[in-house]
């Protein structure tokens, strides 16, 4: 079963690729731009994504450049001013760039046992004393989101505060702030600057693979349902043979298992739009429950 698998996931990129040499298609760009959220920071993320950056050009035979930005609001941004072609979100940047960029998704990331999403969670430095969510919404601590567009770092621990604790995260800490990516949030708890911090397993787990962090640094006091996979998206005003052979190719670096070991991951899958809608719930649920506690 699984190499009949493997054999349709092979022709359907021979399928997408067919053709995508260089000037394959008359309407195509000469060079694409593809953005990158900085979930551990803009030069850290260029460095993991480098191979699949090198094996979209190759398989494309365009040029193809890496962009990040110091914020998610800054892929947004690019994609809505058409700076980028193409994108890697997380699932509420996405959600996002699909109302104001016209995103639209096209392959969603796996996680490294080719589950299709993963974990929001929240952590504190290993004795630290707080190894609970009890003990950390004790008035008397600091906590960190990521950005305000962050799923996990930011939407998915938002809900928890206003619908299971019902009360807004300022009232639940001494102090909320935003350290701008998971790398950040990460190494905050380790170096004792912040006490409490939203992340998620995939991000954690990356830092502790390239040595930044060790897993007994942390505790996970609480652990969020399975979020949606983050998507790579593109234009909709794209050629539809462009979007269709970025996604081949993107299906056909699963075959790479050095560059899916450098990328941190467990390759691509199709997707779809409506994947995202529980995101979009989540978005609406957040705003109805900041409006009831007035903030």
């Amino acid at each position: 079963m699984k190499f009949v698998k493997k054999i349709l996931i092979a022709l359907f990129c021979l399928t997408m690729t067919a053709g995508a040499g260089v000037n394959a298609a008359p309407n195509w760009p000469d060079k694409i731009r593809v953005g990158l959220i900085p979930t551990e920071g803009g030069a850290d993320i260029q460095v993991r994504f480098a191979p699949l950056m090198a094996h979209l050009e190759k398989n494309l035979g365009i040029k193809v450049e890496a962009f990040s930005a110091s914020d998610y609001a800054g892929i947004i941004t690019a994609m809505a001013h058409k700076h980028i072609d193409f994108a890697y979100f997380g699932p509420k940047s996405y959600v996002e760039a699909s109302a104001r960029a016209g995103a639209e998704a096209l392959a969603l990331e796996l996680d490294k046992t080719g589950a299709k999403g993963y974990y929001g969670i929240i952590i504190t430095k290993k004795g630290s004393g707080i190894t609970s969510l009890d003990q950390a919404i004790d008035k008397t601590h600091t906590f960190s989101f990521t950005d305000p567009n962050s799923t996990s770092g930011c939407l998915v621990p938002s809900v928890l505060f206003y619908r299971d604790l019902k009360t807004n995260p300022e009232q639940l800490f001494t102090e909320v702030s935003f350290s701008g990516s998971h790398g950040a949030s990460i190494l905050a708890v380790k170096n004792a600057k912040i006490e409490v911090a939203s992340t998620n397993n995939i991000d954690l787990d990356r830092m502790i693979e390239k040595g930044a962090a060790s897993k007994d640094d942390f505790n996970i006091i609480w652990t969020s349902e399975l979020i949606p996979g983050a998507p790579m998206a593109g234009r909709k005003d794209l050629p539809a043979s462009l979007k269709a052979a970025f996604t081949g190719a993107l299906m056909s670096f699963n075959f790479d298992k050095a560059g899916i070991e450098k990328l941190q991951n467990g390759g691509y899958a199709p997707v779809n739009d409506a994947t995202y809608d529980v995101v979009r719930y989540m978005k609406r649920l957040k705003a109805k429950l900041q409006e009831k506690k007035g903030n």
